[in-house]
C-alpha cells in the first residue's frame, strides 16, 4: 500500500488508524513497489525499473552482449505470415507481457511493444527477432528513468501523431500521443485505430481526437 499526500501529520494519522485495525509494517519512504524503483532528491523524484530490466534480461538469456540504438528499425511493417511459426510461443508471450508492464516507466518502447503484442497468438521467428532487438535496446539504456521535478507549471501540453495505414494486413492506422503537465510526462499511449482511415489527414484527426479525450 502506498500512502501519499502533502500533509505529513495527516499521513501519520492515517497510518496510526490502519495499525489499529490491521497488522501492518511501515516500510518508510517509498523506494520500491511492484518492480518500480523510486528515488527522491531535493529537486524532485524519478521512477525507473532497472532491476526489473535486469531480471528480464536474465530470463531472456540472450546469447550475446550486443546493444542497439533504437528499439525498432524504421519503416518496419510486420505481418502475421512473416517467418516461420515458433515451435513454442510461451517464451515470446512471457517476454512481451513483461515488456507491456515495463512500458509503465519506459514510454520509448511503447510503440514497438504495441506492434509485437499483436502477434502473441501465433508469433514467428521474425517477430521474435524484433523482440530480441527491444531487449538489446533496453540493455544499452537500462539506467533511463522518468524525472518529476518538484516545481513545475500546471499547463497541459500534448503531442499526437499517426502512421497512416501502418498495418499491412488490415490497413488500419496507429495513433500515439504524449501528455505533459508542465515539464512532467503524465500520460502516453500507442493504439491501433478502430476504423480504416481513408487519408493521412483522417488518421491524424483520429489521433488528435484520442489525445483530446485524454486531456479532457
Amino acid at each position: 500500500m502506498i500512502i501519499t499526500g502533502d500533509d505529513p501529520e495527516y499521513i501519520a494519522f492515517v497510518k496510526a488508524r490502519l495499525r489499529d485495525q490491521f497488522l501492518m509494517t511501515d516500510l518508510g519512504p517509498l523506494r520500491y513497489f511492484l518492480g518500480i524503483e523510486v528515488s527522491s532528491t531535493s529537486d524532485g523524484f524519478s521512477i525507473s525499473q532497472e532491476k526489473y530490466i535486469q531480471d528480464l534480461l536474465a530470463r531472456a538469456a540472450l546469447a550475446d552482449e550486443c546493444t542497439v540504438e533504437t528499439p525498432m528499425e524504421l519503416h518496419v511493417k510486420l505481418r502475421p505470415t512473416d517467418g516461420d511459426p515458433l515451435p513454442d510461443p510461451t517464451r515470446y508471450r512471457h517476454l512481451v507481457g513483461s515488456l507491456v508492464y515495463l512500458a509503465v516507466t519506459r514510454p520509448d518502447i511503447s510503440y514497438p511493444v504495441h506492434i509485437l503484442s499483436q502477434f502473441v497468438s501465433a508469433p514467428t521467428t521474425v517477430h521474435y527477432g524484433h523482440l530480441l532487438r527491444i531487449l538489446r535496446y533496453l540493455r544499452g539504456t537500462i539506467t533511463r528513468r522518468l524525472f518529476f521535478p518538484r516545481s513545475s507549471s500546471f499547463q497541459l501540453q500534448c503531442y499526437s501523431d499517426a502512421t497512416w495505414a501502418n498495418d499491412p494486413t488490415d490497413r488500419r492506422s496507429l495513433s500515439a500521443y504524449y501528455v505533459f503537465l508542465g515539464g512532467l510526462l503524465v500520460a502516453w499511449k500507442t493504439k491501433k485505430q478502430v476504423a480504416v482511415s481513408r487519408s493521412s489527414v483522417e488518421a491524424e484527426l483520429r489521433a488528435m481526437a484520442s489525445v483530446t479525450t485524454e486531456m479532457t
